[in-house]
């Protein structure tokens, strides 16, 4: 029948003029979206640690990363994203094992020249390299000094008699005084003192009681 098409069509006219109306005044007013909604990338530069796994992860090739090599870590210089190539498919955020890149509710990503679709997230210098400072400068405990090395030897103490400074007798009145003698040596001589007393002549004493 002629007209049947058209009849049906305006009957799902007439039927959504009385539903609910979902348009909202945009960009006054916006629509909510879910907490899962795949809208324009962001990336935590901190946690990124220029792997490339999110880049060997897309499809389309749409990530460009380069990166130099700052002491003993890798440093991001550059992500940018070809964003008019994008499926928003997700996979470079599954493969992000540092879960530094994520999908934001912001869906404004228009651009009226062709240079300025291309999503620049990240674009830095390198800081300089840090000044690695030797191995062998760093303060290590020194080891201690063997004897025979060129330490100082303690000095072994001196045995009596052999270089033990002896006591010096006091010097008495006059540089000829007579020393001390010891008590052996004037036994002895008082003993000869006596036998040459004893040994006298007889003939001496009557002369002695004469006088």
């Amino acid at each position: 029948m002629f007209g049947k098409g058209l009849l049906k069509g305006m009957g799902i006219t007439w039927k959504e003029f009385w539903s609910e109306k979902l348009t909202v005044e945009y960009p006054d007013k916006l629509h909510p979206t879910p907490e899962r909604f795949h809208g324009k990338f962001t990336l935590d530069v901190d946690k990124c640690i220029a792997c490339s796994l999110c880049a060997n992860a897309c499809p389309n090739r749409v990530i460009t990363l380069n990166k130099q090599k700052v002491g003993k870590k890798q440093y991001l210089t550059e992500y940018v994203m070809d964003i008019q190539y994008c499926l928003f498919c997700g996979l470079c955020v599954e493969a992000c094992n540092k879960d530094a890149i994520h999908f934001s509710r912001d869906f404004n990503m228009n651009q009226y020249f062709l240079k300025d679709i291309p999503l620049v997230l990240v674009r830095r210098e390198a800081p300089d390299e840090p000044e690695e400072e030797p191995e062998e400068a760093a303060e290590k405990p020194q080891p201690k000094a063997k004897a025979g090395d060129g330490a100082a030897k303690p000095q072994p103490k001196a045995e009596a008699g052999d270089s033990a400074e002896k006591p010096q007798p006091k010097a008495e009145a006059g540089d000829g005084a007579a020393k001390p003698q010891p008590k052996a040596e004037a036994e002895t001589e008082a003993g000869e003192n006596q036998d040459l007393t004893e040994a006298a002549p007889p003939d001496e004493a009557p002369a002695k009681e004469g006088q």
